[in-house]
């Protein structure tokens, strides 16, 4: 008899918690991105542009990214008030780019889109991509694909092109081999000028 109360009143608050993990609504970076991706891309149907496709390189750079603003506060000084271009440049950027396996030379025709948004507000995250500064960039017909980060009230959108310098390709270790010896050979160079120069 005890037993059997139990196993009803366990089987109860199972059940209580379950029905309240279900009816709780559990925000998530995916949906987040999701929400913004899909926002762009009628933005840009409304503008008679092609959607932009989803890149998995640039969303790791922009990942990278939005980790690196996570720790600066929102002010009117910061994200879609940003000039594209003049965003803040970090230091640690080579590094950033060799955690997602890319080169600054399949990266250089990208642009990279910062946004600061308190609680990351959809409708209000999207507003500040389509009717900024941004806007030029959106509506660029050369920008083909996307990446999308986020971290706290960030999010960071990477625009890539079709073309080698903007496609965000992973490097290979034949282009790890071809840095390695461009540099060796630049620092060959060096020596040997800098030797003329001392004799």
């Amino acid at each position: 008899m005890v037993f059997s109360n139990f196993s009803l009143l366990f089987c109860l608050l199972l059940s209580s918690v379950a029905i309240l993990l279900i009816n709780y609504p559990v925000k998530c970076d995916d949906d987040e991105k999701d929400s913004l991706y899909q926002g762009l891309n009628k933005y840009r149907a409304s503008l008679n542009l092609k959607a932009l496709t989803k890149n998995e390189n640039a969303d790791c750079l922009a990942d990278k990214i939005a980790d690196q603003f996570k720790k600066q506060p929102c002010t009117n000084t910061t994200g879609a008030n940003t000039v594209p271009g003049t965003e803040p440049q970090f230091s640690n950027y080579p590094d950033l780019l060799t955690k997602c396996h890319l080169a600054i030379s399949n990266t250089r025709d990208g642009i990279v889109m910062p946004a600061c948004v308190p609680d990351l507000v959809p409708s209000l995250v999207l507003t500040n991509f389509t009717k900024s500064l941004y806007s030029d960039s959106l509506n660029d017909t050369k920008y083909t694909g996307i990446g999308i980060g986020s971290e706290d009230n960030w999010i960071v959108v990477v625009l890539t092109t079709n073309t080698p310098a903007g496609s965000f390709a992973p490097y290979t270790s034949n282009d790890a081999s071809l840095i390695s010896r461009a540099g060796l050979i630049y620092s060959s160079v060096l020596l040997l000028v800098g030797n003329i120069f001392l004799l």
